[in-house]
């Protein structure tokens, strides 16, 4: 378990400025003009629309996207009833997973009130000011009637989280393990340690899932809730047992799945042995759970257990849950958080789950082996796949149900915004990754015998994206998948030290392509040994469609075997290698940042028309800046004046482009900078997407930097002109950037030896 430190937990609240959360204006105050938009007199234009017609608020307002996170504090954490002033400190800290994940802004209003009344009157009055209401750490039962009461009352979104997001989460995670152990949820026997509202809402969550409630046995600080007890409210005597037990050993008796919700060490390990075969154990008490995983694990190895701990497999956490319900509600305009919702929710999560872990994950986890089993029930919060499957699925059953004021048509659209909300825009990639799944092609992986290769070969062959064939050592490909769980069926291997025909046909046709650029039959049979040549070899004898290489060898040394046995498509002169950069405001294309070490102005017009012909690849129509350190001649020196050269003769061969320079890159880039100091340039209007360095020297840093502090994400490089499709791959690539470039060189091989 994570340790941390008293003092460096305070240390960490405490700096400048302190608390985690503050206030940032999304519109511009920089001018008077500004600020008399923003308050008088200008405000007064959308005081007027708002008044005249209620729903204006969501266009010309935050709230849509605004959540309070209320609490008054007497149930936080596993600290009890610490009051309203000690429980800021949660509830901001519960903003900032709000905004984290999901980009909702959030406002934490602890309340000075433990009358359900006052606080439901107080809680009531806040609805002109929230899109959604987030309950939290308010005590049982007091919460159950609280969160009953606002919820008829109010028209927006509410749910008490401690409730229903362990609920959500658990239930997810319970027909995972069911599904694992092939029980069926209707004949379970579960016994529930804790009546809390965490506990009351679970139990009520499992029984819309199927749960028959005589099938279960519920025990609070007191003993066993049963007909007899008089101390507990409506919605936890509906669990009171009709059976003749008294004690936890007795209702543990043949019992299939225990659920704890109360404190710690209160499951001896001595009555896991009681329990049914494959038994469940989700011990959620925290810090600590109901049994410490360890010994549970060394007491049953049969079971399947959960916990509340990030250190022990299947963590129930609950920001699994909340910021993406809550999305999904907002983004519909949700009247409520019905129970169609929260199934949605379940069932969406419980799904994830057995999809295949993103190489992401995998790094942030330490954990290559995450796969859908015993020890991976519900997916990891890291996982950046959670929003585009719960916000939608919540959204889709608000809709259905009936609870949404307003509709979603367009699925995918709303996808793009959900990860542009994250400040990762895909647009680009899902437009190519589709055009891939339309009709996958033979990809030849020169470096299989790698983990990086071989996890990115399942996920394009479970995706449809591609049939990879895998060029390595075969006993250290098996021996690398066992170890990774990976399921490497449907991919063929291609062992090339091992006895076979082809080697030596290929050798002989290398001989004939080279024999006057001094490769002998000789060197050919050497160099076959070699993956980068036959898988080379493979693309031009049309045993593959295009071919992948570069993870564990420099530029040049991957790239050479390619231009030996393909060569360059007719008409050009030249390779060049593009990037393309991923950033919130759109999507970036460099070049060339890897092949031309120092271009003559002639050669990069030869770069500029394969760029602008990759660009149009991925249906952006370019606007081309030529960049140097120098403005339209602001500056002499052999570079600006290559620049300005390379301009002009491509303006006179490419004249239908959108093209200008010399310039600096930030006046490429800045529309205003432009129209106000060169209204004359052709990029005046809209600003550079495309940008062509001098040399190799400033393109590479150019991109590196972006990539690591330039919160932009970096597709490349994307190799132009070879007569057939070849890309090199970034030296120590992730997978997910084996996975885009391979969906590249899929759509690049349906439509490759375009005509500039």
């Amino acid at each position: 378990m994570l340790k941390i430190n008293k003092q460096e937990a305070l240390d960490y609240h405490s700096r400048t400025p302190a608390g985690k959360i503050e206030v940032v204006p999304t519109k511009p105050l920089s001018t008077q003009l500004d600020l008399a938009l923003a308050y008088s007199p200008g405000v007064a234009e959308p005081c007027l629309a708002i008044a005249a017609n209620k729903e204006e608020v969501y266009k010309y307002t935050a709230k849509g996207n605004l959540v309070g996170v209320i609490s008054n504090g007497t149930a936080v954490l596993g600290l009890g009833n610490i009051g309203p002033d000690a429980s800021k400190p949660v509830m901001e800290g519960k903003g900032v997973l709000f905004k984290k994940f999901a980009g909702i802004d959030c406002f934490d209003i602890e309340i000075d009130a433990t009358d359900p009344d006052e606080f439901i009157r107080i809680v009531k009055s806040l609805e002109p000011t929230f899109g959604g209401i987030n309950l939290e750490d308010i005590k049982a039962p007091e919460c159950f009637r609280i969160e009953t009461e606002l919820r008829e009352k109010m028209n927006i979104p509410l749910m008490h989280d401690d409730q229903h997001g362990t609920a959500i989460i658990s239930s997810a995670a319970l027909l995972n393990a069911l599904e694992v152990v092939d029980k069926k949820i209707e004949k379970i026997k579960l016994v529930v340690s804790g009546a809390g509202a965490a506990a009351i809402s679970c139990l009520r969550l499992y029984l819309a899932l199927g749960l028959k409630v005589e099938n279960v046995v519920v025990f609070d600080i007191k003993g066993v809730i049963n007909a007899e007890r008089t101390d507990l409210a409506d919605l936890q005597m509906q669990f009171a047992t009709q059976r003749a037990i008294t004690s936890l050993a007795e209702a543990l008796e043949g019992a299939d799945v225990f659920l704890g919700l109360s404190a710690a060490n209160v499951l001896p390990p001595e009555l896991l042995l009681r329990m049914a075969d494959n038994p469940i154990v989700f011990a959620l008490a925290n810090p600590n759970p109901e049994i410490e995983y360890e010994v549970a694990m060394a007491t049953r190895p049969d079971l399947i257990m959960a916990t509340g701990r990030s250190d022990h497999p299947n963590q129930v956490n609950n920001v699994l849950g909340f910021p993406y319900i809550f999305r999904g509600a907002l983004d519909v305009r949700a009247t409520e958080i019905n129970e169609a919702m929260k199934l949605a929710a379940v069932q969406a999560l419980a799904h994830l789950a057995k999809e295949p872990v993103p190489d992401m994950v995998n790094k942030a986890y330490g954990d290559n082996t995450l796969a859908f089993g015993r020890t991976y029930l519900i997916p990891k919060p890291l996982d950046p796949r959670l929003i585009t499957t719960i916000s939608p699925a919540v959204a889709r059953a608000a809709m259905e149900s009936g609870s949404a004021r307003q509709s979603i048509t367009d699925w995918h659209a709303y996808e793009d915004d959900l990860r542009a909300r994250l400040g990762v825009n895909q647009k680009l990639m899902n437009r190519i990754t589709s055009a891939a799944r339309s009709n996958p092609k033979r990809v030849v992986f020169a470096e299989a015998d790698t983990y990086k290769v071989l996890k990115a070969a399942q996920i394009l062959h479970d995706e449809g994206i591609a049939f990879p064939i895998l060029l390595g050592n075969r006993k250290k490909i098996d021996e690398i998948a066992r170890a990774n769980s990976l399921d490497l069926e449907g991919c063929q291997i291609i062992d090339i030290l091992e006895e076979n025909d082809q080697r030596a046909e290929f050798a002989e046709l290398l001989f004939q392509k080279r024999k006057r650029r001094g490769i002998t039959l000789y060197e050919g049979r050497r160099l076959l040994r070699e993956r980068n040549y036959y898988g080379a070899m493979m693309l031009e004898t049309g045993q593959a469609d295009a071919f992948i290489t570069g993870l564990t060898k420099d530029y040049g040394q991957s790239i050479t075997p390619a231009l030996q046995v393909i060569g360059v498509e007719d008409g050009v002169q030249r390779v060049a290698g593009m990037y393309i950069i991923q950033h919130r405001k759109g999507p970036f294309f460099f070049a060339d940042t890897t092949v031309n070490i120092d271009p003559t102005a002639e050669e990069m017009v030869d770069i500029i028309g394969l760029t602008a012909r990759g660009v149009r690849f991925f249906d952006t129509e370019p606007r081309i800046a030529v960049l140097s350190y120098s403005n339209f001649g602001s500056n002499r020196g052999t570079l600006p004046d290559k620049a300005r050269l390379a301009t002009e003769l491509a303006k006179k061969r490419y004249p239908d482009l959108i093209l200008d320079g010399e310039m600096q890159a930030n006046t490429a880039l800045n529309p205003q900078l432009l129209r106000e100091h060169y209204p004359f340039s052709e990029l005046a209007e809209q600003g550079a997407n495309t940008l062509i360095f001098p040399n190799v020297v400033s393109g590479n840093i150019a991109y590196k930097v972006l990539q690591e502090i330039g919160g932009a994400e970096v597709i490349g490089p994307v190799l132009m002109g070879m007569r057939k499709p070849v890309h090199v791959l970034q030296l120590g690539a992730s997978v997910r950037e084996i996975v885009n470039m391979t969906a590249i060189a899929v759509v690049d091989a349906q439509t490759y030896n375009k005509p500039l």
